[in-house]
């Protein structure tokens, strides 16, 4: 700026451990927890046994670390920090509680995760559903994550159908594991303390899993809650959806009539990476044709039967599928995990896939 000074941003720091020492980074999401009474209460609602084995992501300086030590077999730390991490090794340097614990000095997201029973932690939440899919999909399955989130990010993951917060972040996290609000936390029980409010959230994973194929449920739910407060019959009216199932039905009768279904319909063992497949629930890119879109918001569906014969159309034979299973009116925004089963079971059935 002409005339002034160039002032250069700096890290924002603020003080570290005891008013002195490592200073904490806000912009590396290290908010400690400095409120004893919540760290024992996060503890206890975790049910923690004695020979479990549990693993702490982002441990910070240890508070929470050393409730975890006093109540389990042992704890795995892991902590992207060099800094955290040498303070975390001479804190229970020469204690009892040494012996039992691990460090892994790593990026959660990037690393390999040892066997755990529970997962306790307070993590950065700009990692929260990257590092929820990477949890609910370790092998072997643990038994609960007892984890601390950003508190709109949690209310997402425990919504239920009606409500605002209801997205496809809610609906394939509560297909892979049952979720539980546990603790609203403010922002004054953290050092720094964060622009916003947290909230503890409890996971448990299913077991077992639906079987069925996440790449097929994620094409359904993406369609479905492209436009969450839209009619199933106005979405699958859309150009653009209607292109896409058809283009998947021609392929599959194709393979089907040259003999060579690649699988089609067998039952496999799920893994780590099929979870994964619904990891990503940022904002969809809309499918669909815009003029088309605004055109079909109002546009009323005929909710008679349609008779599918030889000559009709592919978009009858998916408002059929509708009709059938009563969804033509309904939203997404009101429908259960058992709701969309039962969708896409009726799709598959007619031969319709999503992927």
């Amino acid at each position: 700026m002409a005339g002034g000074k160039i002032q250069k941003k700096r890290p924002q720091h603020t003080q570290g451990i005891g008013g002195g020492g490592i200073p904490f980074e806000k912009s590396k999401g290290q908010h400690i927890l400095k409120n004893p009474m919540l760290v024992e209460s996060i503890v206890q609602k975790s049910g923690i046994k004695p020979t479990d084995v549990v693993l702490e992501i982002g441990p910070g300086t240890g508070n929470l670390t050393k409730k975890l030590l006093e109540c389990a077999k042992s704890v795995v730390a892991v902590e992207l920090d060099p800094r955290m991490v040498l303070e975390l090794n001479r804190r229970f340097q020469g204690t009892p509680y040494a012996s039992r614990l691990k460090v892994i000095q790593g990026d959660v997201l990037k690393c390999d995760l040892p066997y755990f029973d529970i997962c306790v932690a307070n993590i950065p939440y700009k990692i929260s559903s990257p590092l929820t899919f990477k949890l609910l999909s370790h092998r072997p399955v643990f038994r609960c994550a007892v984890i601390m989130y950003q508190r709109e990010f949690a209310l997402r993951l425990v919504a239920q159908p009606g409500d605002s917060a209801y997205c496809r972040l809610s609906v394939n996290t509560q297909l892979l594991a049952r979720v539980s609000h546990l603790l609203k936390v403010g922002k004054n029980n953290f050092r720094p303390p964060p622009k916003v409010d947290s909230s503890v959230v409890r996971i448990e994973p299913r077991r077992p899993l639906p079987p069925i194929s996440f790449k097929e449920w994620d094409g359904l739910i993406r369609i479905c809650f492209n436009k969450k407060n839209k009619t199933l019959g106005s979405l699958f009216k859309l150009k653009g959806v209607l292109a896409l199932l058809e283009k998947n039905y021609k392929t599959l009768q194709s393979l089907r009539l040259s003999g060579n279904p690649e699988g089609i319909g067998e039952e496999k063992e799920i893994t780590s990476e099929d979870v994964n497949i619904l990891a990503d629930t940022g904002d969809d890119i809309s499918m669909m044709d815009t003029e088309r879109d605004n055109r079909d918001e109002d546009e009323e569906v005929d909710t008679d039967s349609v008779n599918i014969s030889e000559g009709s159309t592919f978009k009858d034979k998916v408002l059929e599928i509708l009709r059938q299973g009563n969804f033509l009116e309904k939203r997404a925004s009101k429908l259960s995990q058992v709701d969309f089963l039962f969708l896409l079971s009726l799709f598959n059935k007619a031969g319709i896939h999503f992927s």
